[in-house]
């Protein structure tokens, strides 16, 4: 049995989402959104491989090899199955999203579609959902053409035109038509499955086609940008505007390092990055989704205060446990659901609420741009940065055991107060810029004076501090300090000496609550490639991010985490942050479309 691993494609409606692997097993899917229970677990209980619970899989006998792609320009997955005989097989998977009726149609429903390509296949179906976190089964009913798969809190139908005792029973049988899976709502089709199934596909195609379409992609990269973009939406929770780090929980950062966290919730920090990115491709509709939920968060905060995550729904405690009975991914547990830096004071959320919001009041191409209300809003948040922006906290890192000024946080104070200057100016209120651009200045002269190390050459992790952090590449991002500055530069070779394996780049190198990290980091690899963009050195930046891209899995998907030495992806999957980084170094370094037409 081969060992899991992150080959895996991402498909999903902006509602729900699931996992395939490249032999088309369904390993992680959660009901009824991201960060609900999961109906398909495989993947975090897989010490020795893919078993077959908590997993839905077309196995075809004496099976050979794999090919796997998307439909292009879709978040439609095509694979196809070989076997030793020359037989072939090919299953289409999706999850239907167009519009009806005027809005957005995003059923909690998995389609597979499955075709013989060339010879006489066989193959065993196999549906072993899971319930309450892989401690149970639901029970089954039959009926004409479909199954009921019941649990306490949810029923699912699988409708198919399959022979439903095959399916049933997983008993091997010969493909020779094409047949359908419908795996959703407890709901009767009003037409047959085939036709149903064909006209879902028809429509999903078609809406992720006219999306793709409208965005202002760069000339160079252009699959991979719109690969990382059609992903990028996919961890959008349309309902709420919710944006999801990552689909998985438990995927370890590094082998065995206990590195295990629950990503499927919404960091304002990593929101705000793929806000930008996908805004940078003039796909404004995700951040206008966004926005509506980042308008309660900040709401809802009555002293103030606001967490650094929060679940899709606006929950606000994400109390951590672990699951015992789950071995975790290659048994590398422990399996975690919920997390602890819903607890964490981290600094630089306000300034991520404040970037996040912040071209909204100046894109005339929305229906509705930010005004006064908006921005009395957004001064709630500016003046708590302002308040604590020289305080301990625990750092973008989510430290658990340590807390330090840090100056990725204070500078995203600093970016809140710059923000605010501006959009001020915008709203043509300018007592109000003059304010905030005072405090702005006040606390880049904290950065310049505390930050810099003589001794490092370098801007550092902490005022008064010694150790580095690729965070501090995010100065020339944000706009507090010109790329050229000599002090940047040096801060830029410093870390590539300090924190570089080739293209890969690591957070920090002072040890953590579990050590040293072992792995890179991708976005800090990301960031690199826009430092040296930025200083001039677009030959470097070019090779490492062509590096970066062949990186990637199979089908153009980034987790949070690179081994630098086997090349093997870690971390939870697919990561919003890496995906924006493909897309960040995309529209830096490449040429400009009257270079080529």
């Amino acid at each position: 049995m081969e060992a899991a691993s992150l080959k895996l494609g991402l498909i999903g409606n902006c509602a729900v989402s699931a996992l395939i692997d490249d032999r088309a097993r369904v390993v992680w899917a959660c009901a009824p959104r991201f960060d609900g229970d999961p109906v398909f677990n495989a993947l975090i209980d897989s010490p020795e491989g893919i078993g077959p619970d908590g997993t839905f899989q077309v196995m075809l006998e004496d099976f050979s090899h794999s090919e796997q792609e998307y439909r292009h320009g879709t978040a439609v997955l095509r694979t196809r199955l070989y076997d030793l005989h020359g037989n072939a097989i090919e299953i289409v998977d999706f999850m239907p999203r167009f519009f009806l009726y005027d809005r957005p149609f995003r059923p909690e429903m998995l389609v597979r579609r499955i075709r013989p390509l060339q010879g006489h296949p066989r193959i065993r179906v196999v549906l072993r959902p899971v319930i309450q976190w892989g401690s149970a089964q639901p029970s089954r009913t039959r009926g004409s053409n479909h199954l009921r798969f019941v649990g306490p809190d949810f029923t699912i139908r699988l409708t198919t035109n399959a022979p439903l005792t095959y399916v049933h029973d997983e008993t091997p049988f010969a493909l020779d038509m094409p047949m359908s899976f419908i795996f959703g709502p407890d709901e009767t089709l009003d037409r047959a499955v085939e036709d149903a199934a064909r006209t879902l596909e028809e429509k999903t195609v078609n809406y992720w086609r006219d999306w793709t379409r409208r965005l202002a992609i760069p000339l160079e990269w252009q699959e991979a940008v719109i690969r990382a973009a059609i992903t990028l939406k996919l961890c959008l929770f349309e309902e709420t505007g919710a944006i999801v780090a990552a689909m998985t929980t438990s995927i370890p950062e590094a082998p065995g390092t206990q590195r295990n966290w629950d990503y499927r919730y919404c960091w304002l920090r990593d929101a705000f990055f793929v806000v930008r990115a996908l805004n940078s491709l003039s796909e404004t509709g995700t951040m206008e989704d966004y926005l509506r939920w980042l308008r309660n968060v900040v709401a809802q905060s009555h002293d103030g205060h606001v967490q650094p995550l929060y679940g899709i729904g606006l929950e606000s405690k994400l109390t951590e446990y672990m699951i015992p009975h789950l071995r975790g991914y290659r048994g590398m547990g422990p399996v975690r659901v919920g997390n602890q830096a819903y607890e964490h004071f981290q600094h630089d959320v306000y300034g991520n609420i404040v970037l996040g919001s912040a071209q909204a009041f100046f894109d005339h191409r929305l229906h509705q741009r930010a005004g006064a209300d908006e921005f009395a809003l957004l001064e709630r948040a500016g003046e708590r940065a302002f308040a604590i922006h020289d305080q301990p906290d625990a750092s973008m890192w989510e430290l658990r055991t340590r807390s330090r000024v840090h100056t990725s946080s204070v500078l995203m104070n600093w970016a809140a107060c710059d923000r605010l200057a501006k959009i001020a100016l915008q709203l043509k209120l300018p007592e109000r810029a003059t304010t905030w651009r005072e405090r702005a200045d006040l606390i880049k002269r904290k950065i310049l004076d505390n930050a810099w190390s003589e001794q490092r050459q370098a801007f550092v992790e902490s005022f008064g501090g010694k150790d580095l952090d690729a965070s501090v590449l995010l100065m020339a991002e944000v706009g507090f300090i010109d790329p050229r500055d000599p002090r940047f530069v040096s801060t830029v070779d410093a870390l590539e000496a300090t924190l570089c394996d080739g293209p890969y780049m690591r957070r920090y190198e002072a040890p953590d609550d579990f050590g040293k990290p072992e792995t890179s980091f991708n976005i800090c690899a990301f960031w690199r490639i826009d430092a040296l963009a930025r200083i001039g050195r677009v030959d470097q930046a070019r090779e490492i991010f062509e590096a970066l891209l062949a990186s990637r899995n199979h089908l153009g998907l980034l987790s949070e985490d690179t081994h630098p030495v086997t090349g093997e992806l870690w971390g939870n999957f697919p990561q919003t942050y890496s995906m924006v980084g493909i897309i960040n170094g995309a529209m830096r370094l490449s040429k400009a479309w009257d270079t080529k037409i």
